[in-house]
């Protein structure tokens, strides 16, 4: 919200500069965007008469105009505006001036004319087209007949004001108005401050007679109409517009420039109907029917949700509350009786409403945070008023009140002791008084305890710790004395969970892959991608994007995009893992669960090439060793097994296996099926993903310290024939069950199934290590056990030694 300085000057006896006053209020109150003085770097902008007119002999729309700015001799100005007209003020760029975008203006020829200077539309000298009056948005701003020529423009537009632009919070919707900043700035500084009291004059006959309102308390706790009679549209007086155009606002007219004023002065939304465009006497607050439809004042036609507050008339919704008016009963040039409406809405309900129909309006967002409960009547009076002073309006007698449920102020009890306990000073009773009594607060004390009554204008202020708040922040944050914390030191520990996660990084960066982050919002399609088990999607009510609509259930999906866009620039080689969480969600339910997940995805070269060895691309057996390097880093106590899995339809279904530990799937790996990686415009790309949290909760083997032994080993060979079905964990689990106290390890080294093997055969060698590590081993014991293992493996497995 932009709000001017010389307007806060009116009220407050302030002495010191804009830049200062915008520290102050962010350092104390809430953020401060920026602090504009419109005319800065503007140069030689001045006032001039337009005496004379004549067409450019060479040109159907430009004219020779001589303008007088105040010199000796009038200036001869070429100028192509098709609202240039003898006699009017106009604003003249004289040569050597500057305007905005710092361009500067030189004497010059226009076809052939000299032309010595320029006359200047508002746009031309900075101002922002949306606040610009529609008659001149096309043309040259033409300015109050009483100014003077040769006079700087700049005070006659307000454009030596400093314009302050607050950052205002959800929290603060009290400052979103003059009155707000003026309430804030009155305890900051010390001061008082008299705000104005409207005097309405009525003459008209009871407002009561004419209208009629009936309203759902639950959705308007609070709903006032005042009627205006015989007003006369027509441009507003120029010290209203330009408080209209420096906060903002493009000025309309004396009607609708009045409801505007009001609510940038009381934060109060007020809306304006042509009261003859009624059908009938009758105005209802209530929900939409379905099927209704309203074509809004920016002419966008909407379909109306049963859950949005309109106003209606016996006929049909004629704005939507708290949002924005409906067009069939907008303020026009003929209108002449004018229904004033100040409400308070049920705040989540305009939220909603603004969202649904994307419609963020200013006087949504004031009623979303809400507004002055106590400070409608006021608003509305004076509106009242400036139609009558500036419309020519006749007040009719009352206001219609449908409801005026104001809530009962906070009132909250705080000691001294626990003031100065938390904030760590030594503040009396009467500096705390003090202080809260200029925010507006009645404090009555009772020993060391202060009952406070929080005016209802400031609905942030709840419970103890919200006064504590305001006491600091009025007394100064940097007046607050350092102090050291007290009480019992407890040493700092990451949690069992959390070191596992940290020990998944380094684990992952040592194998080669580098961490990346991304985003937990997805696309449908993407999202059911990779899925670990059944799942439903959860959308986003109201995504910023089609891209990040609904929450992920995979994390590789994410991966893949870091690919995409690194092969996009050349980036062959590439491998990622990424920890992050998924969001399971059950047929029926609202809210879905929570896992958290640890994937990885390499595409290219893992290993780059070196003098003694050439690069080779990463297969499946690289990235099964990065998981069982990774399961074994992170001590998993059971047995983890591979089986291949052909049902996944993302993945390659020769080249995919599940990861399971002791029977229990934790994860997959595998090669991303061709038609996958097409999709995402990538090469052939492995990845592979685990559940996390599985991880983090099975059994761990503890680390102990194992004797290194000091006597020698003793390797044995076998090679066998099997059949094709027989795997290797099979003949591995079944040695390592059978080969005796001393076997140390089972090593494949050869596998072979060309030529002079049997049809369905496949020929296996391995390599037994066997040691003891308290004596020497003998031939014969290792003989024996060996033996042992090749009887087992021919009973069992029917293989054949070779």
């Amino acid at each position: 919200m932009k709000i001017s300085y010389n307007w806060i000057k009116e009220y407050l006896d302030l002495n010191v500069k804009p830049a200062d006053l915008a520290e102050k209020i962010e350092r104390t109150s809430v953020e401060v965007d920026s602090v504009v003085k419109p005319s800065d770097g503007l140069k030689k902008i001045v006032v001039g008469h337009v005496l004379s007119i004549e067409a450019h002999p060479d040109s159907d729309h430009l004219h020779i105009c001589q303008v007088d700015v105040g010199e000796d001799e009038p200036l001869q100005i070429v100028c192509g505006a098709p609202n240039i007209a003898e006699g009017q003020m106009v604003i003249v760029a004289l040569p050597g001036s500057r305007i905005a975008d710092n361009v500067k203006i030189k004497k010059s020829k226009m076809r052939g004319i000299p032309s010595a200077g320029m006359i200047c539309s508002l746009q031309e000298i900075g101002f922002p087209e949306a606040v610009v009056p529609k008659t001149y948005v096309e043309g040259i701003y033409v300015l109050p007949a009483d100014a003077t020529p040769g006079d700087d423009v700049y005070d006659y537009l307000g454009m030596n004001d400093s314009l302050i632009d607050l950052d205002v919070t959800p929290n603060r919707g009290d400052m979103l108005s003059l009155y707000g900043a003026l309430h804030d700035l009155s305890a900051i500084y010390d001061l008082p401050v008299k705000f104005d009291q409207p005097a309405v004059k009525e003459a008209g006959e009871p407002t009561a007679d004419q209208l009629s309102i009936h309203v759902d308390e639950a959705l308007a706790p609070q709903y006032k109409m005042r009627l205006v009679k015989q007003v006369k549209s027509a441009p507003s007086p120029m010290w209203l517009q330009i408080r209209l155009w420096n906060a903002g606002y493009r000025p309309i007219n004396n009607v609708v420039d009045v409801t505007n004023y009001i609510m940038l002065k009381y934060g109060q939304p007020l809306h304006a109907f042509d009261y003859d465009k009624f059908a009938g006497q009758d105005v209802y607050v209530r929900n939409a029917k379905q099927g209704e439809k309203l074509t809004t004042l920016d002419e966008g036609e909407h379909d109306l949700d049963p859950n949005d507050i309109v106003i209606a008339d016996e006929k049909a919704p004629i704005a939507l509350a708290g949002v924005m008016g409906g067009l069939d009963t907008a303020i026009a040039d003929g209108t002449t009786t004018v229904a004033i409406e100040a409400a308070v809405f049920e705040h989540d309900h305009i939220r909603k409403a603004a969202q649904r129909h994307n419609l963020h309006t200013d006087a949504s967002q004031r009623f979303e945070r809400g507004v002055n409960r106590t400070g409608l009547q006021d608003a509305l009076d004076a509106a009242a008023q400036m139609m009558d002073e500036l419309a020519g309006g006749t007040v009719q007698a009352g206001t219609v009140v449908a409801a005026d449920n104001v809530p009962a102020p906070a009132v909250i009890d705080i000691t001294m002791t626990h003031i100065n306990a938390v904030l760590g000073t030594t503040l009396d009773q009467p500096q705390v008084t003090h202080i809260l009594e200029m925010l507006g607060c009645t404090v009555t004390a009772a020993g060391d305890t202060l009952t406070v009554t929080v005016p209802v204008r400031r609905n942030d202020i709840h419970i103890p710790a919200d006064l504590l708040e305001e006491i600091a922040r009025i007394y100064g944050y940097d007046e607050l004395p350092a102090t050291l914390p007290t009480g019992r030191m407890t040493m700092g520990e990451l949690t069992t969970a959390q070191k596992l996660m940290r020990a998944t990084r380094h684990s992952l960066e040592g194998l080669g892959l580098n961490q990346a982050i991304s985003y937990a919002l997805t696309t449908e399609d993407k999202a059911k991608m990779f899925l670990m088990q059944p799942s439903e999607t959860t959308k986003l009510a109201w995504p910023m994007s089609v891209d990040h609509a609904v929450l992920r259930m995979n994390v590789i999906t994410g991966l893949l995009d870091d690919i995409a866009y690194n092969s996009a620039r050349k980036v062959k080689d590439v491998a990622l893992y990424e920890q992050g969480r998924v969001f399971y969600r059950e047929d029926g339910t609202e809210r879905p669960s929570e896992q958290e997940h640890i994937a990885g995805a390499i595409t290219g070269t893992l290993l780059p090439a070196a003098w003694d060895q050439p690069a080779k691309d990463v297969d499946f057996y690289q990235v099964k060793g990065i998981v069982a390097a990774y399961l074994k880093d992170m001590a998993v106590n059971g047995d983890v097994t591979y089986v291949a899995n052909t049902d996944m339809p993302e993945m390659h279904p020769g080249r995919t296996a599940d990861i399971l530990v002791h029977g229990h799937r934790i994860g997959f790996m595998g090669q991303v099926h061709p038609t996958v990686a097409k999709q995402f415009k990538i090469g052939a790309t492995y990845v592979f993903e685990l559940n996390l949290q599985a991880i983090i909760d099975m059994p761990k083997q503890e680390n102990q310290y194992d004797v290194i032994s000091r006597y020698p080993a003793i390797t044995r060979d076998v090679a066998m024939l099997v059949d094709n079905d027989v795997t290797n964990d099979q003949i591995v689990e079944l040695i390592e069950k059978r080969g005796g106290a001393h076997l140390q390890s089972v090593k494949l080294f050869d596998i072979y199934d060309g030529v002079k093997v049997p049809k369905g055969k496949k020929s296996l060698a391995y390599t037994l290590t066997y040691q003891d590590k308290h004596e020497t081993l003998v031939d014969d014991a290792v003989t024996q056990a060996f033996e042992k293992v090749e009887k087992r493996l021919q009973d069992d497995l029917g293989v054949e030694i070779r």
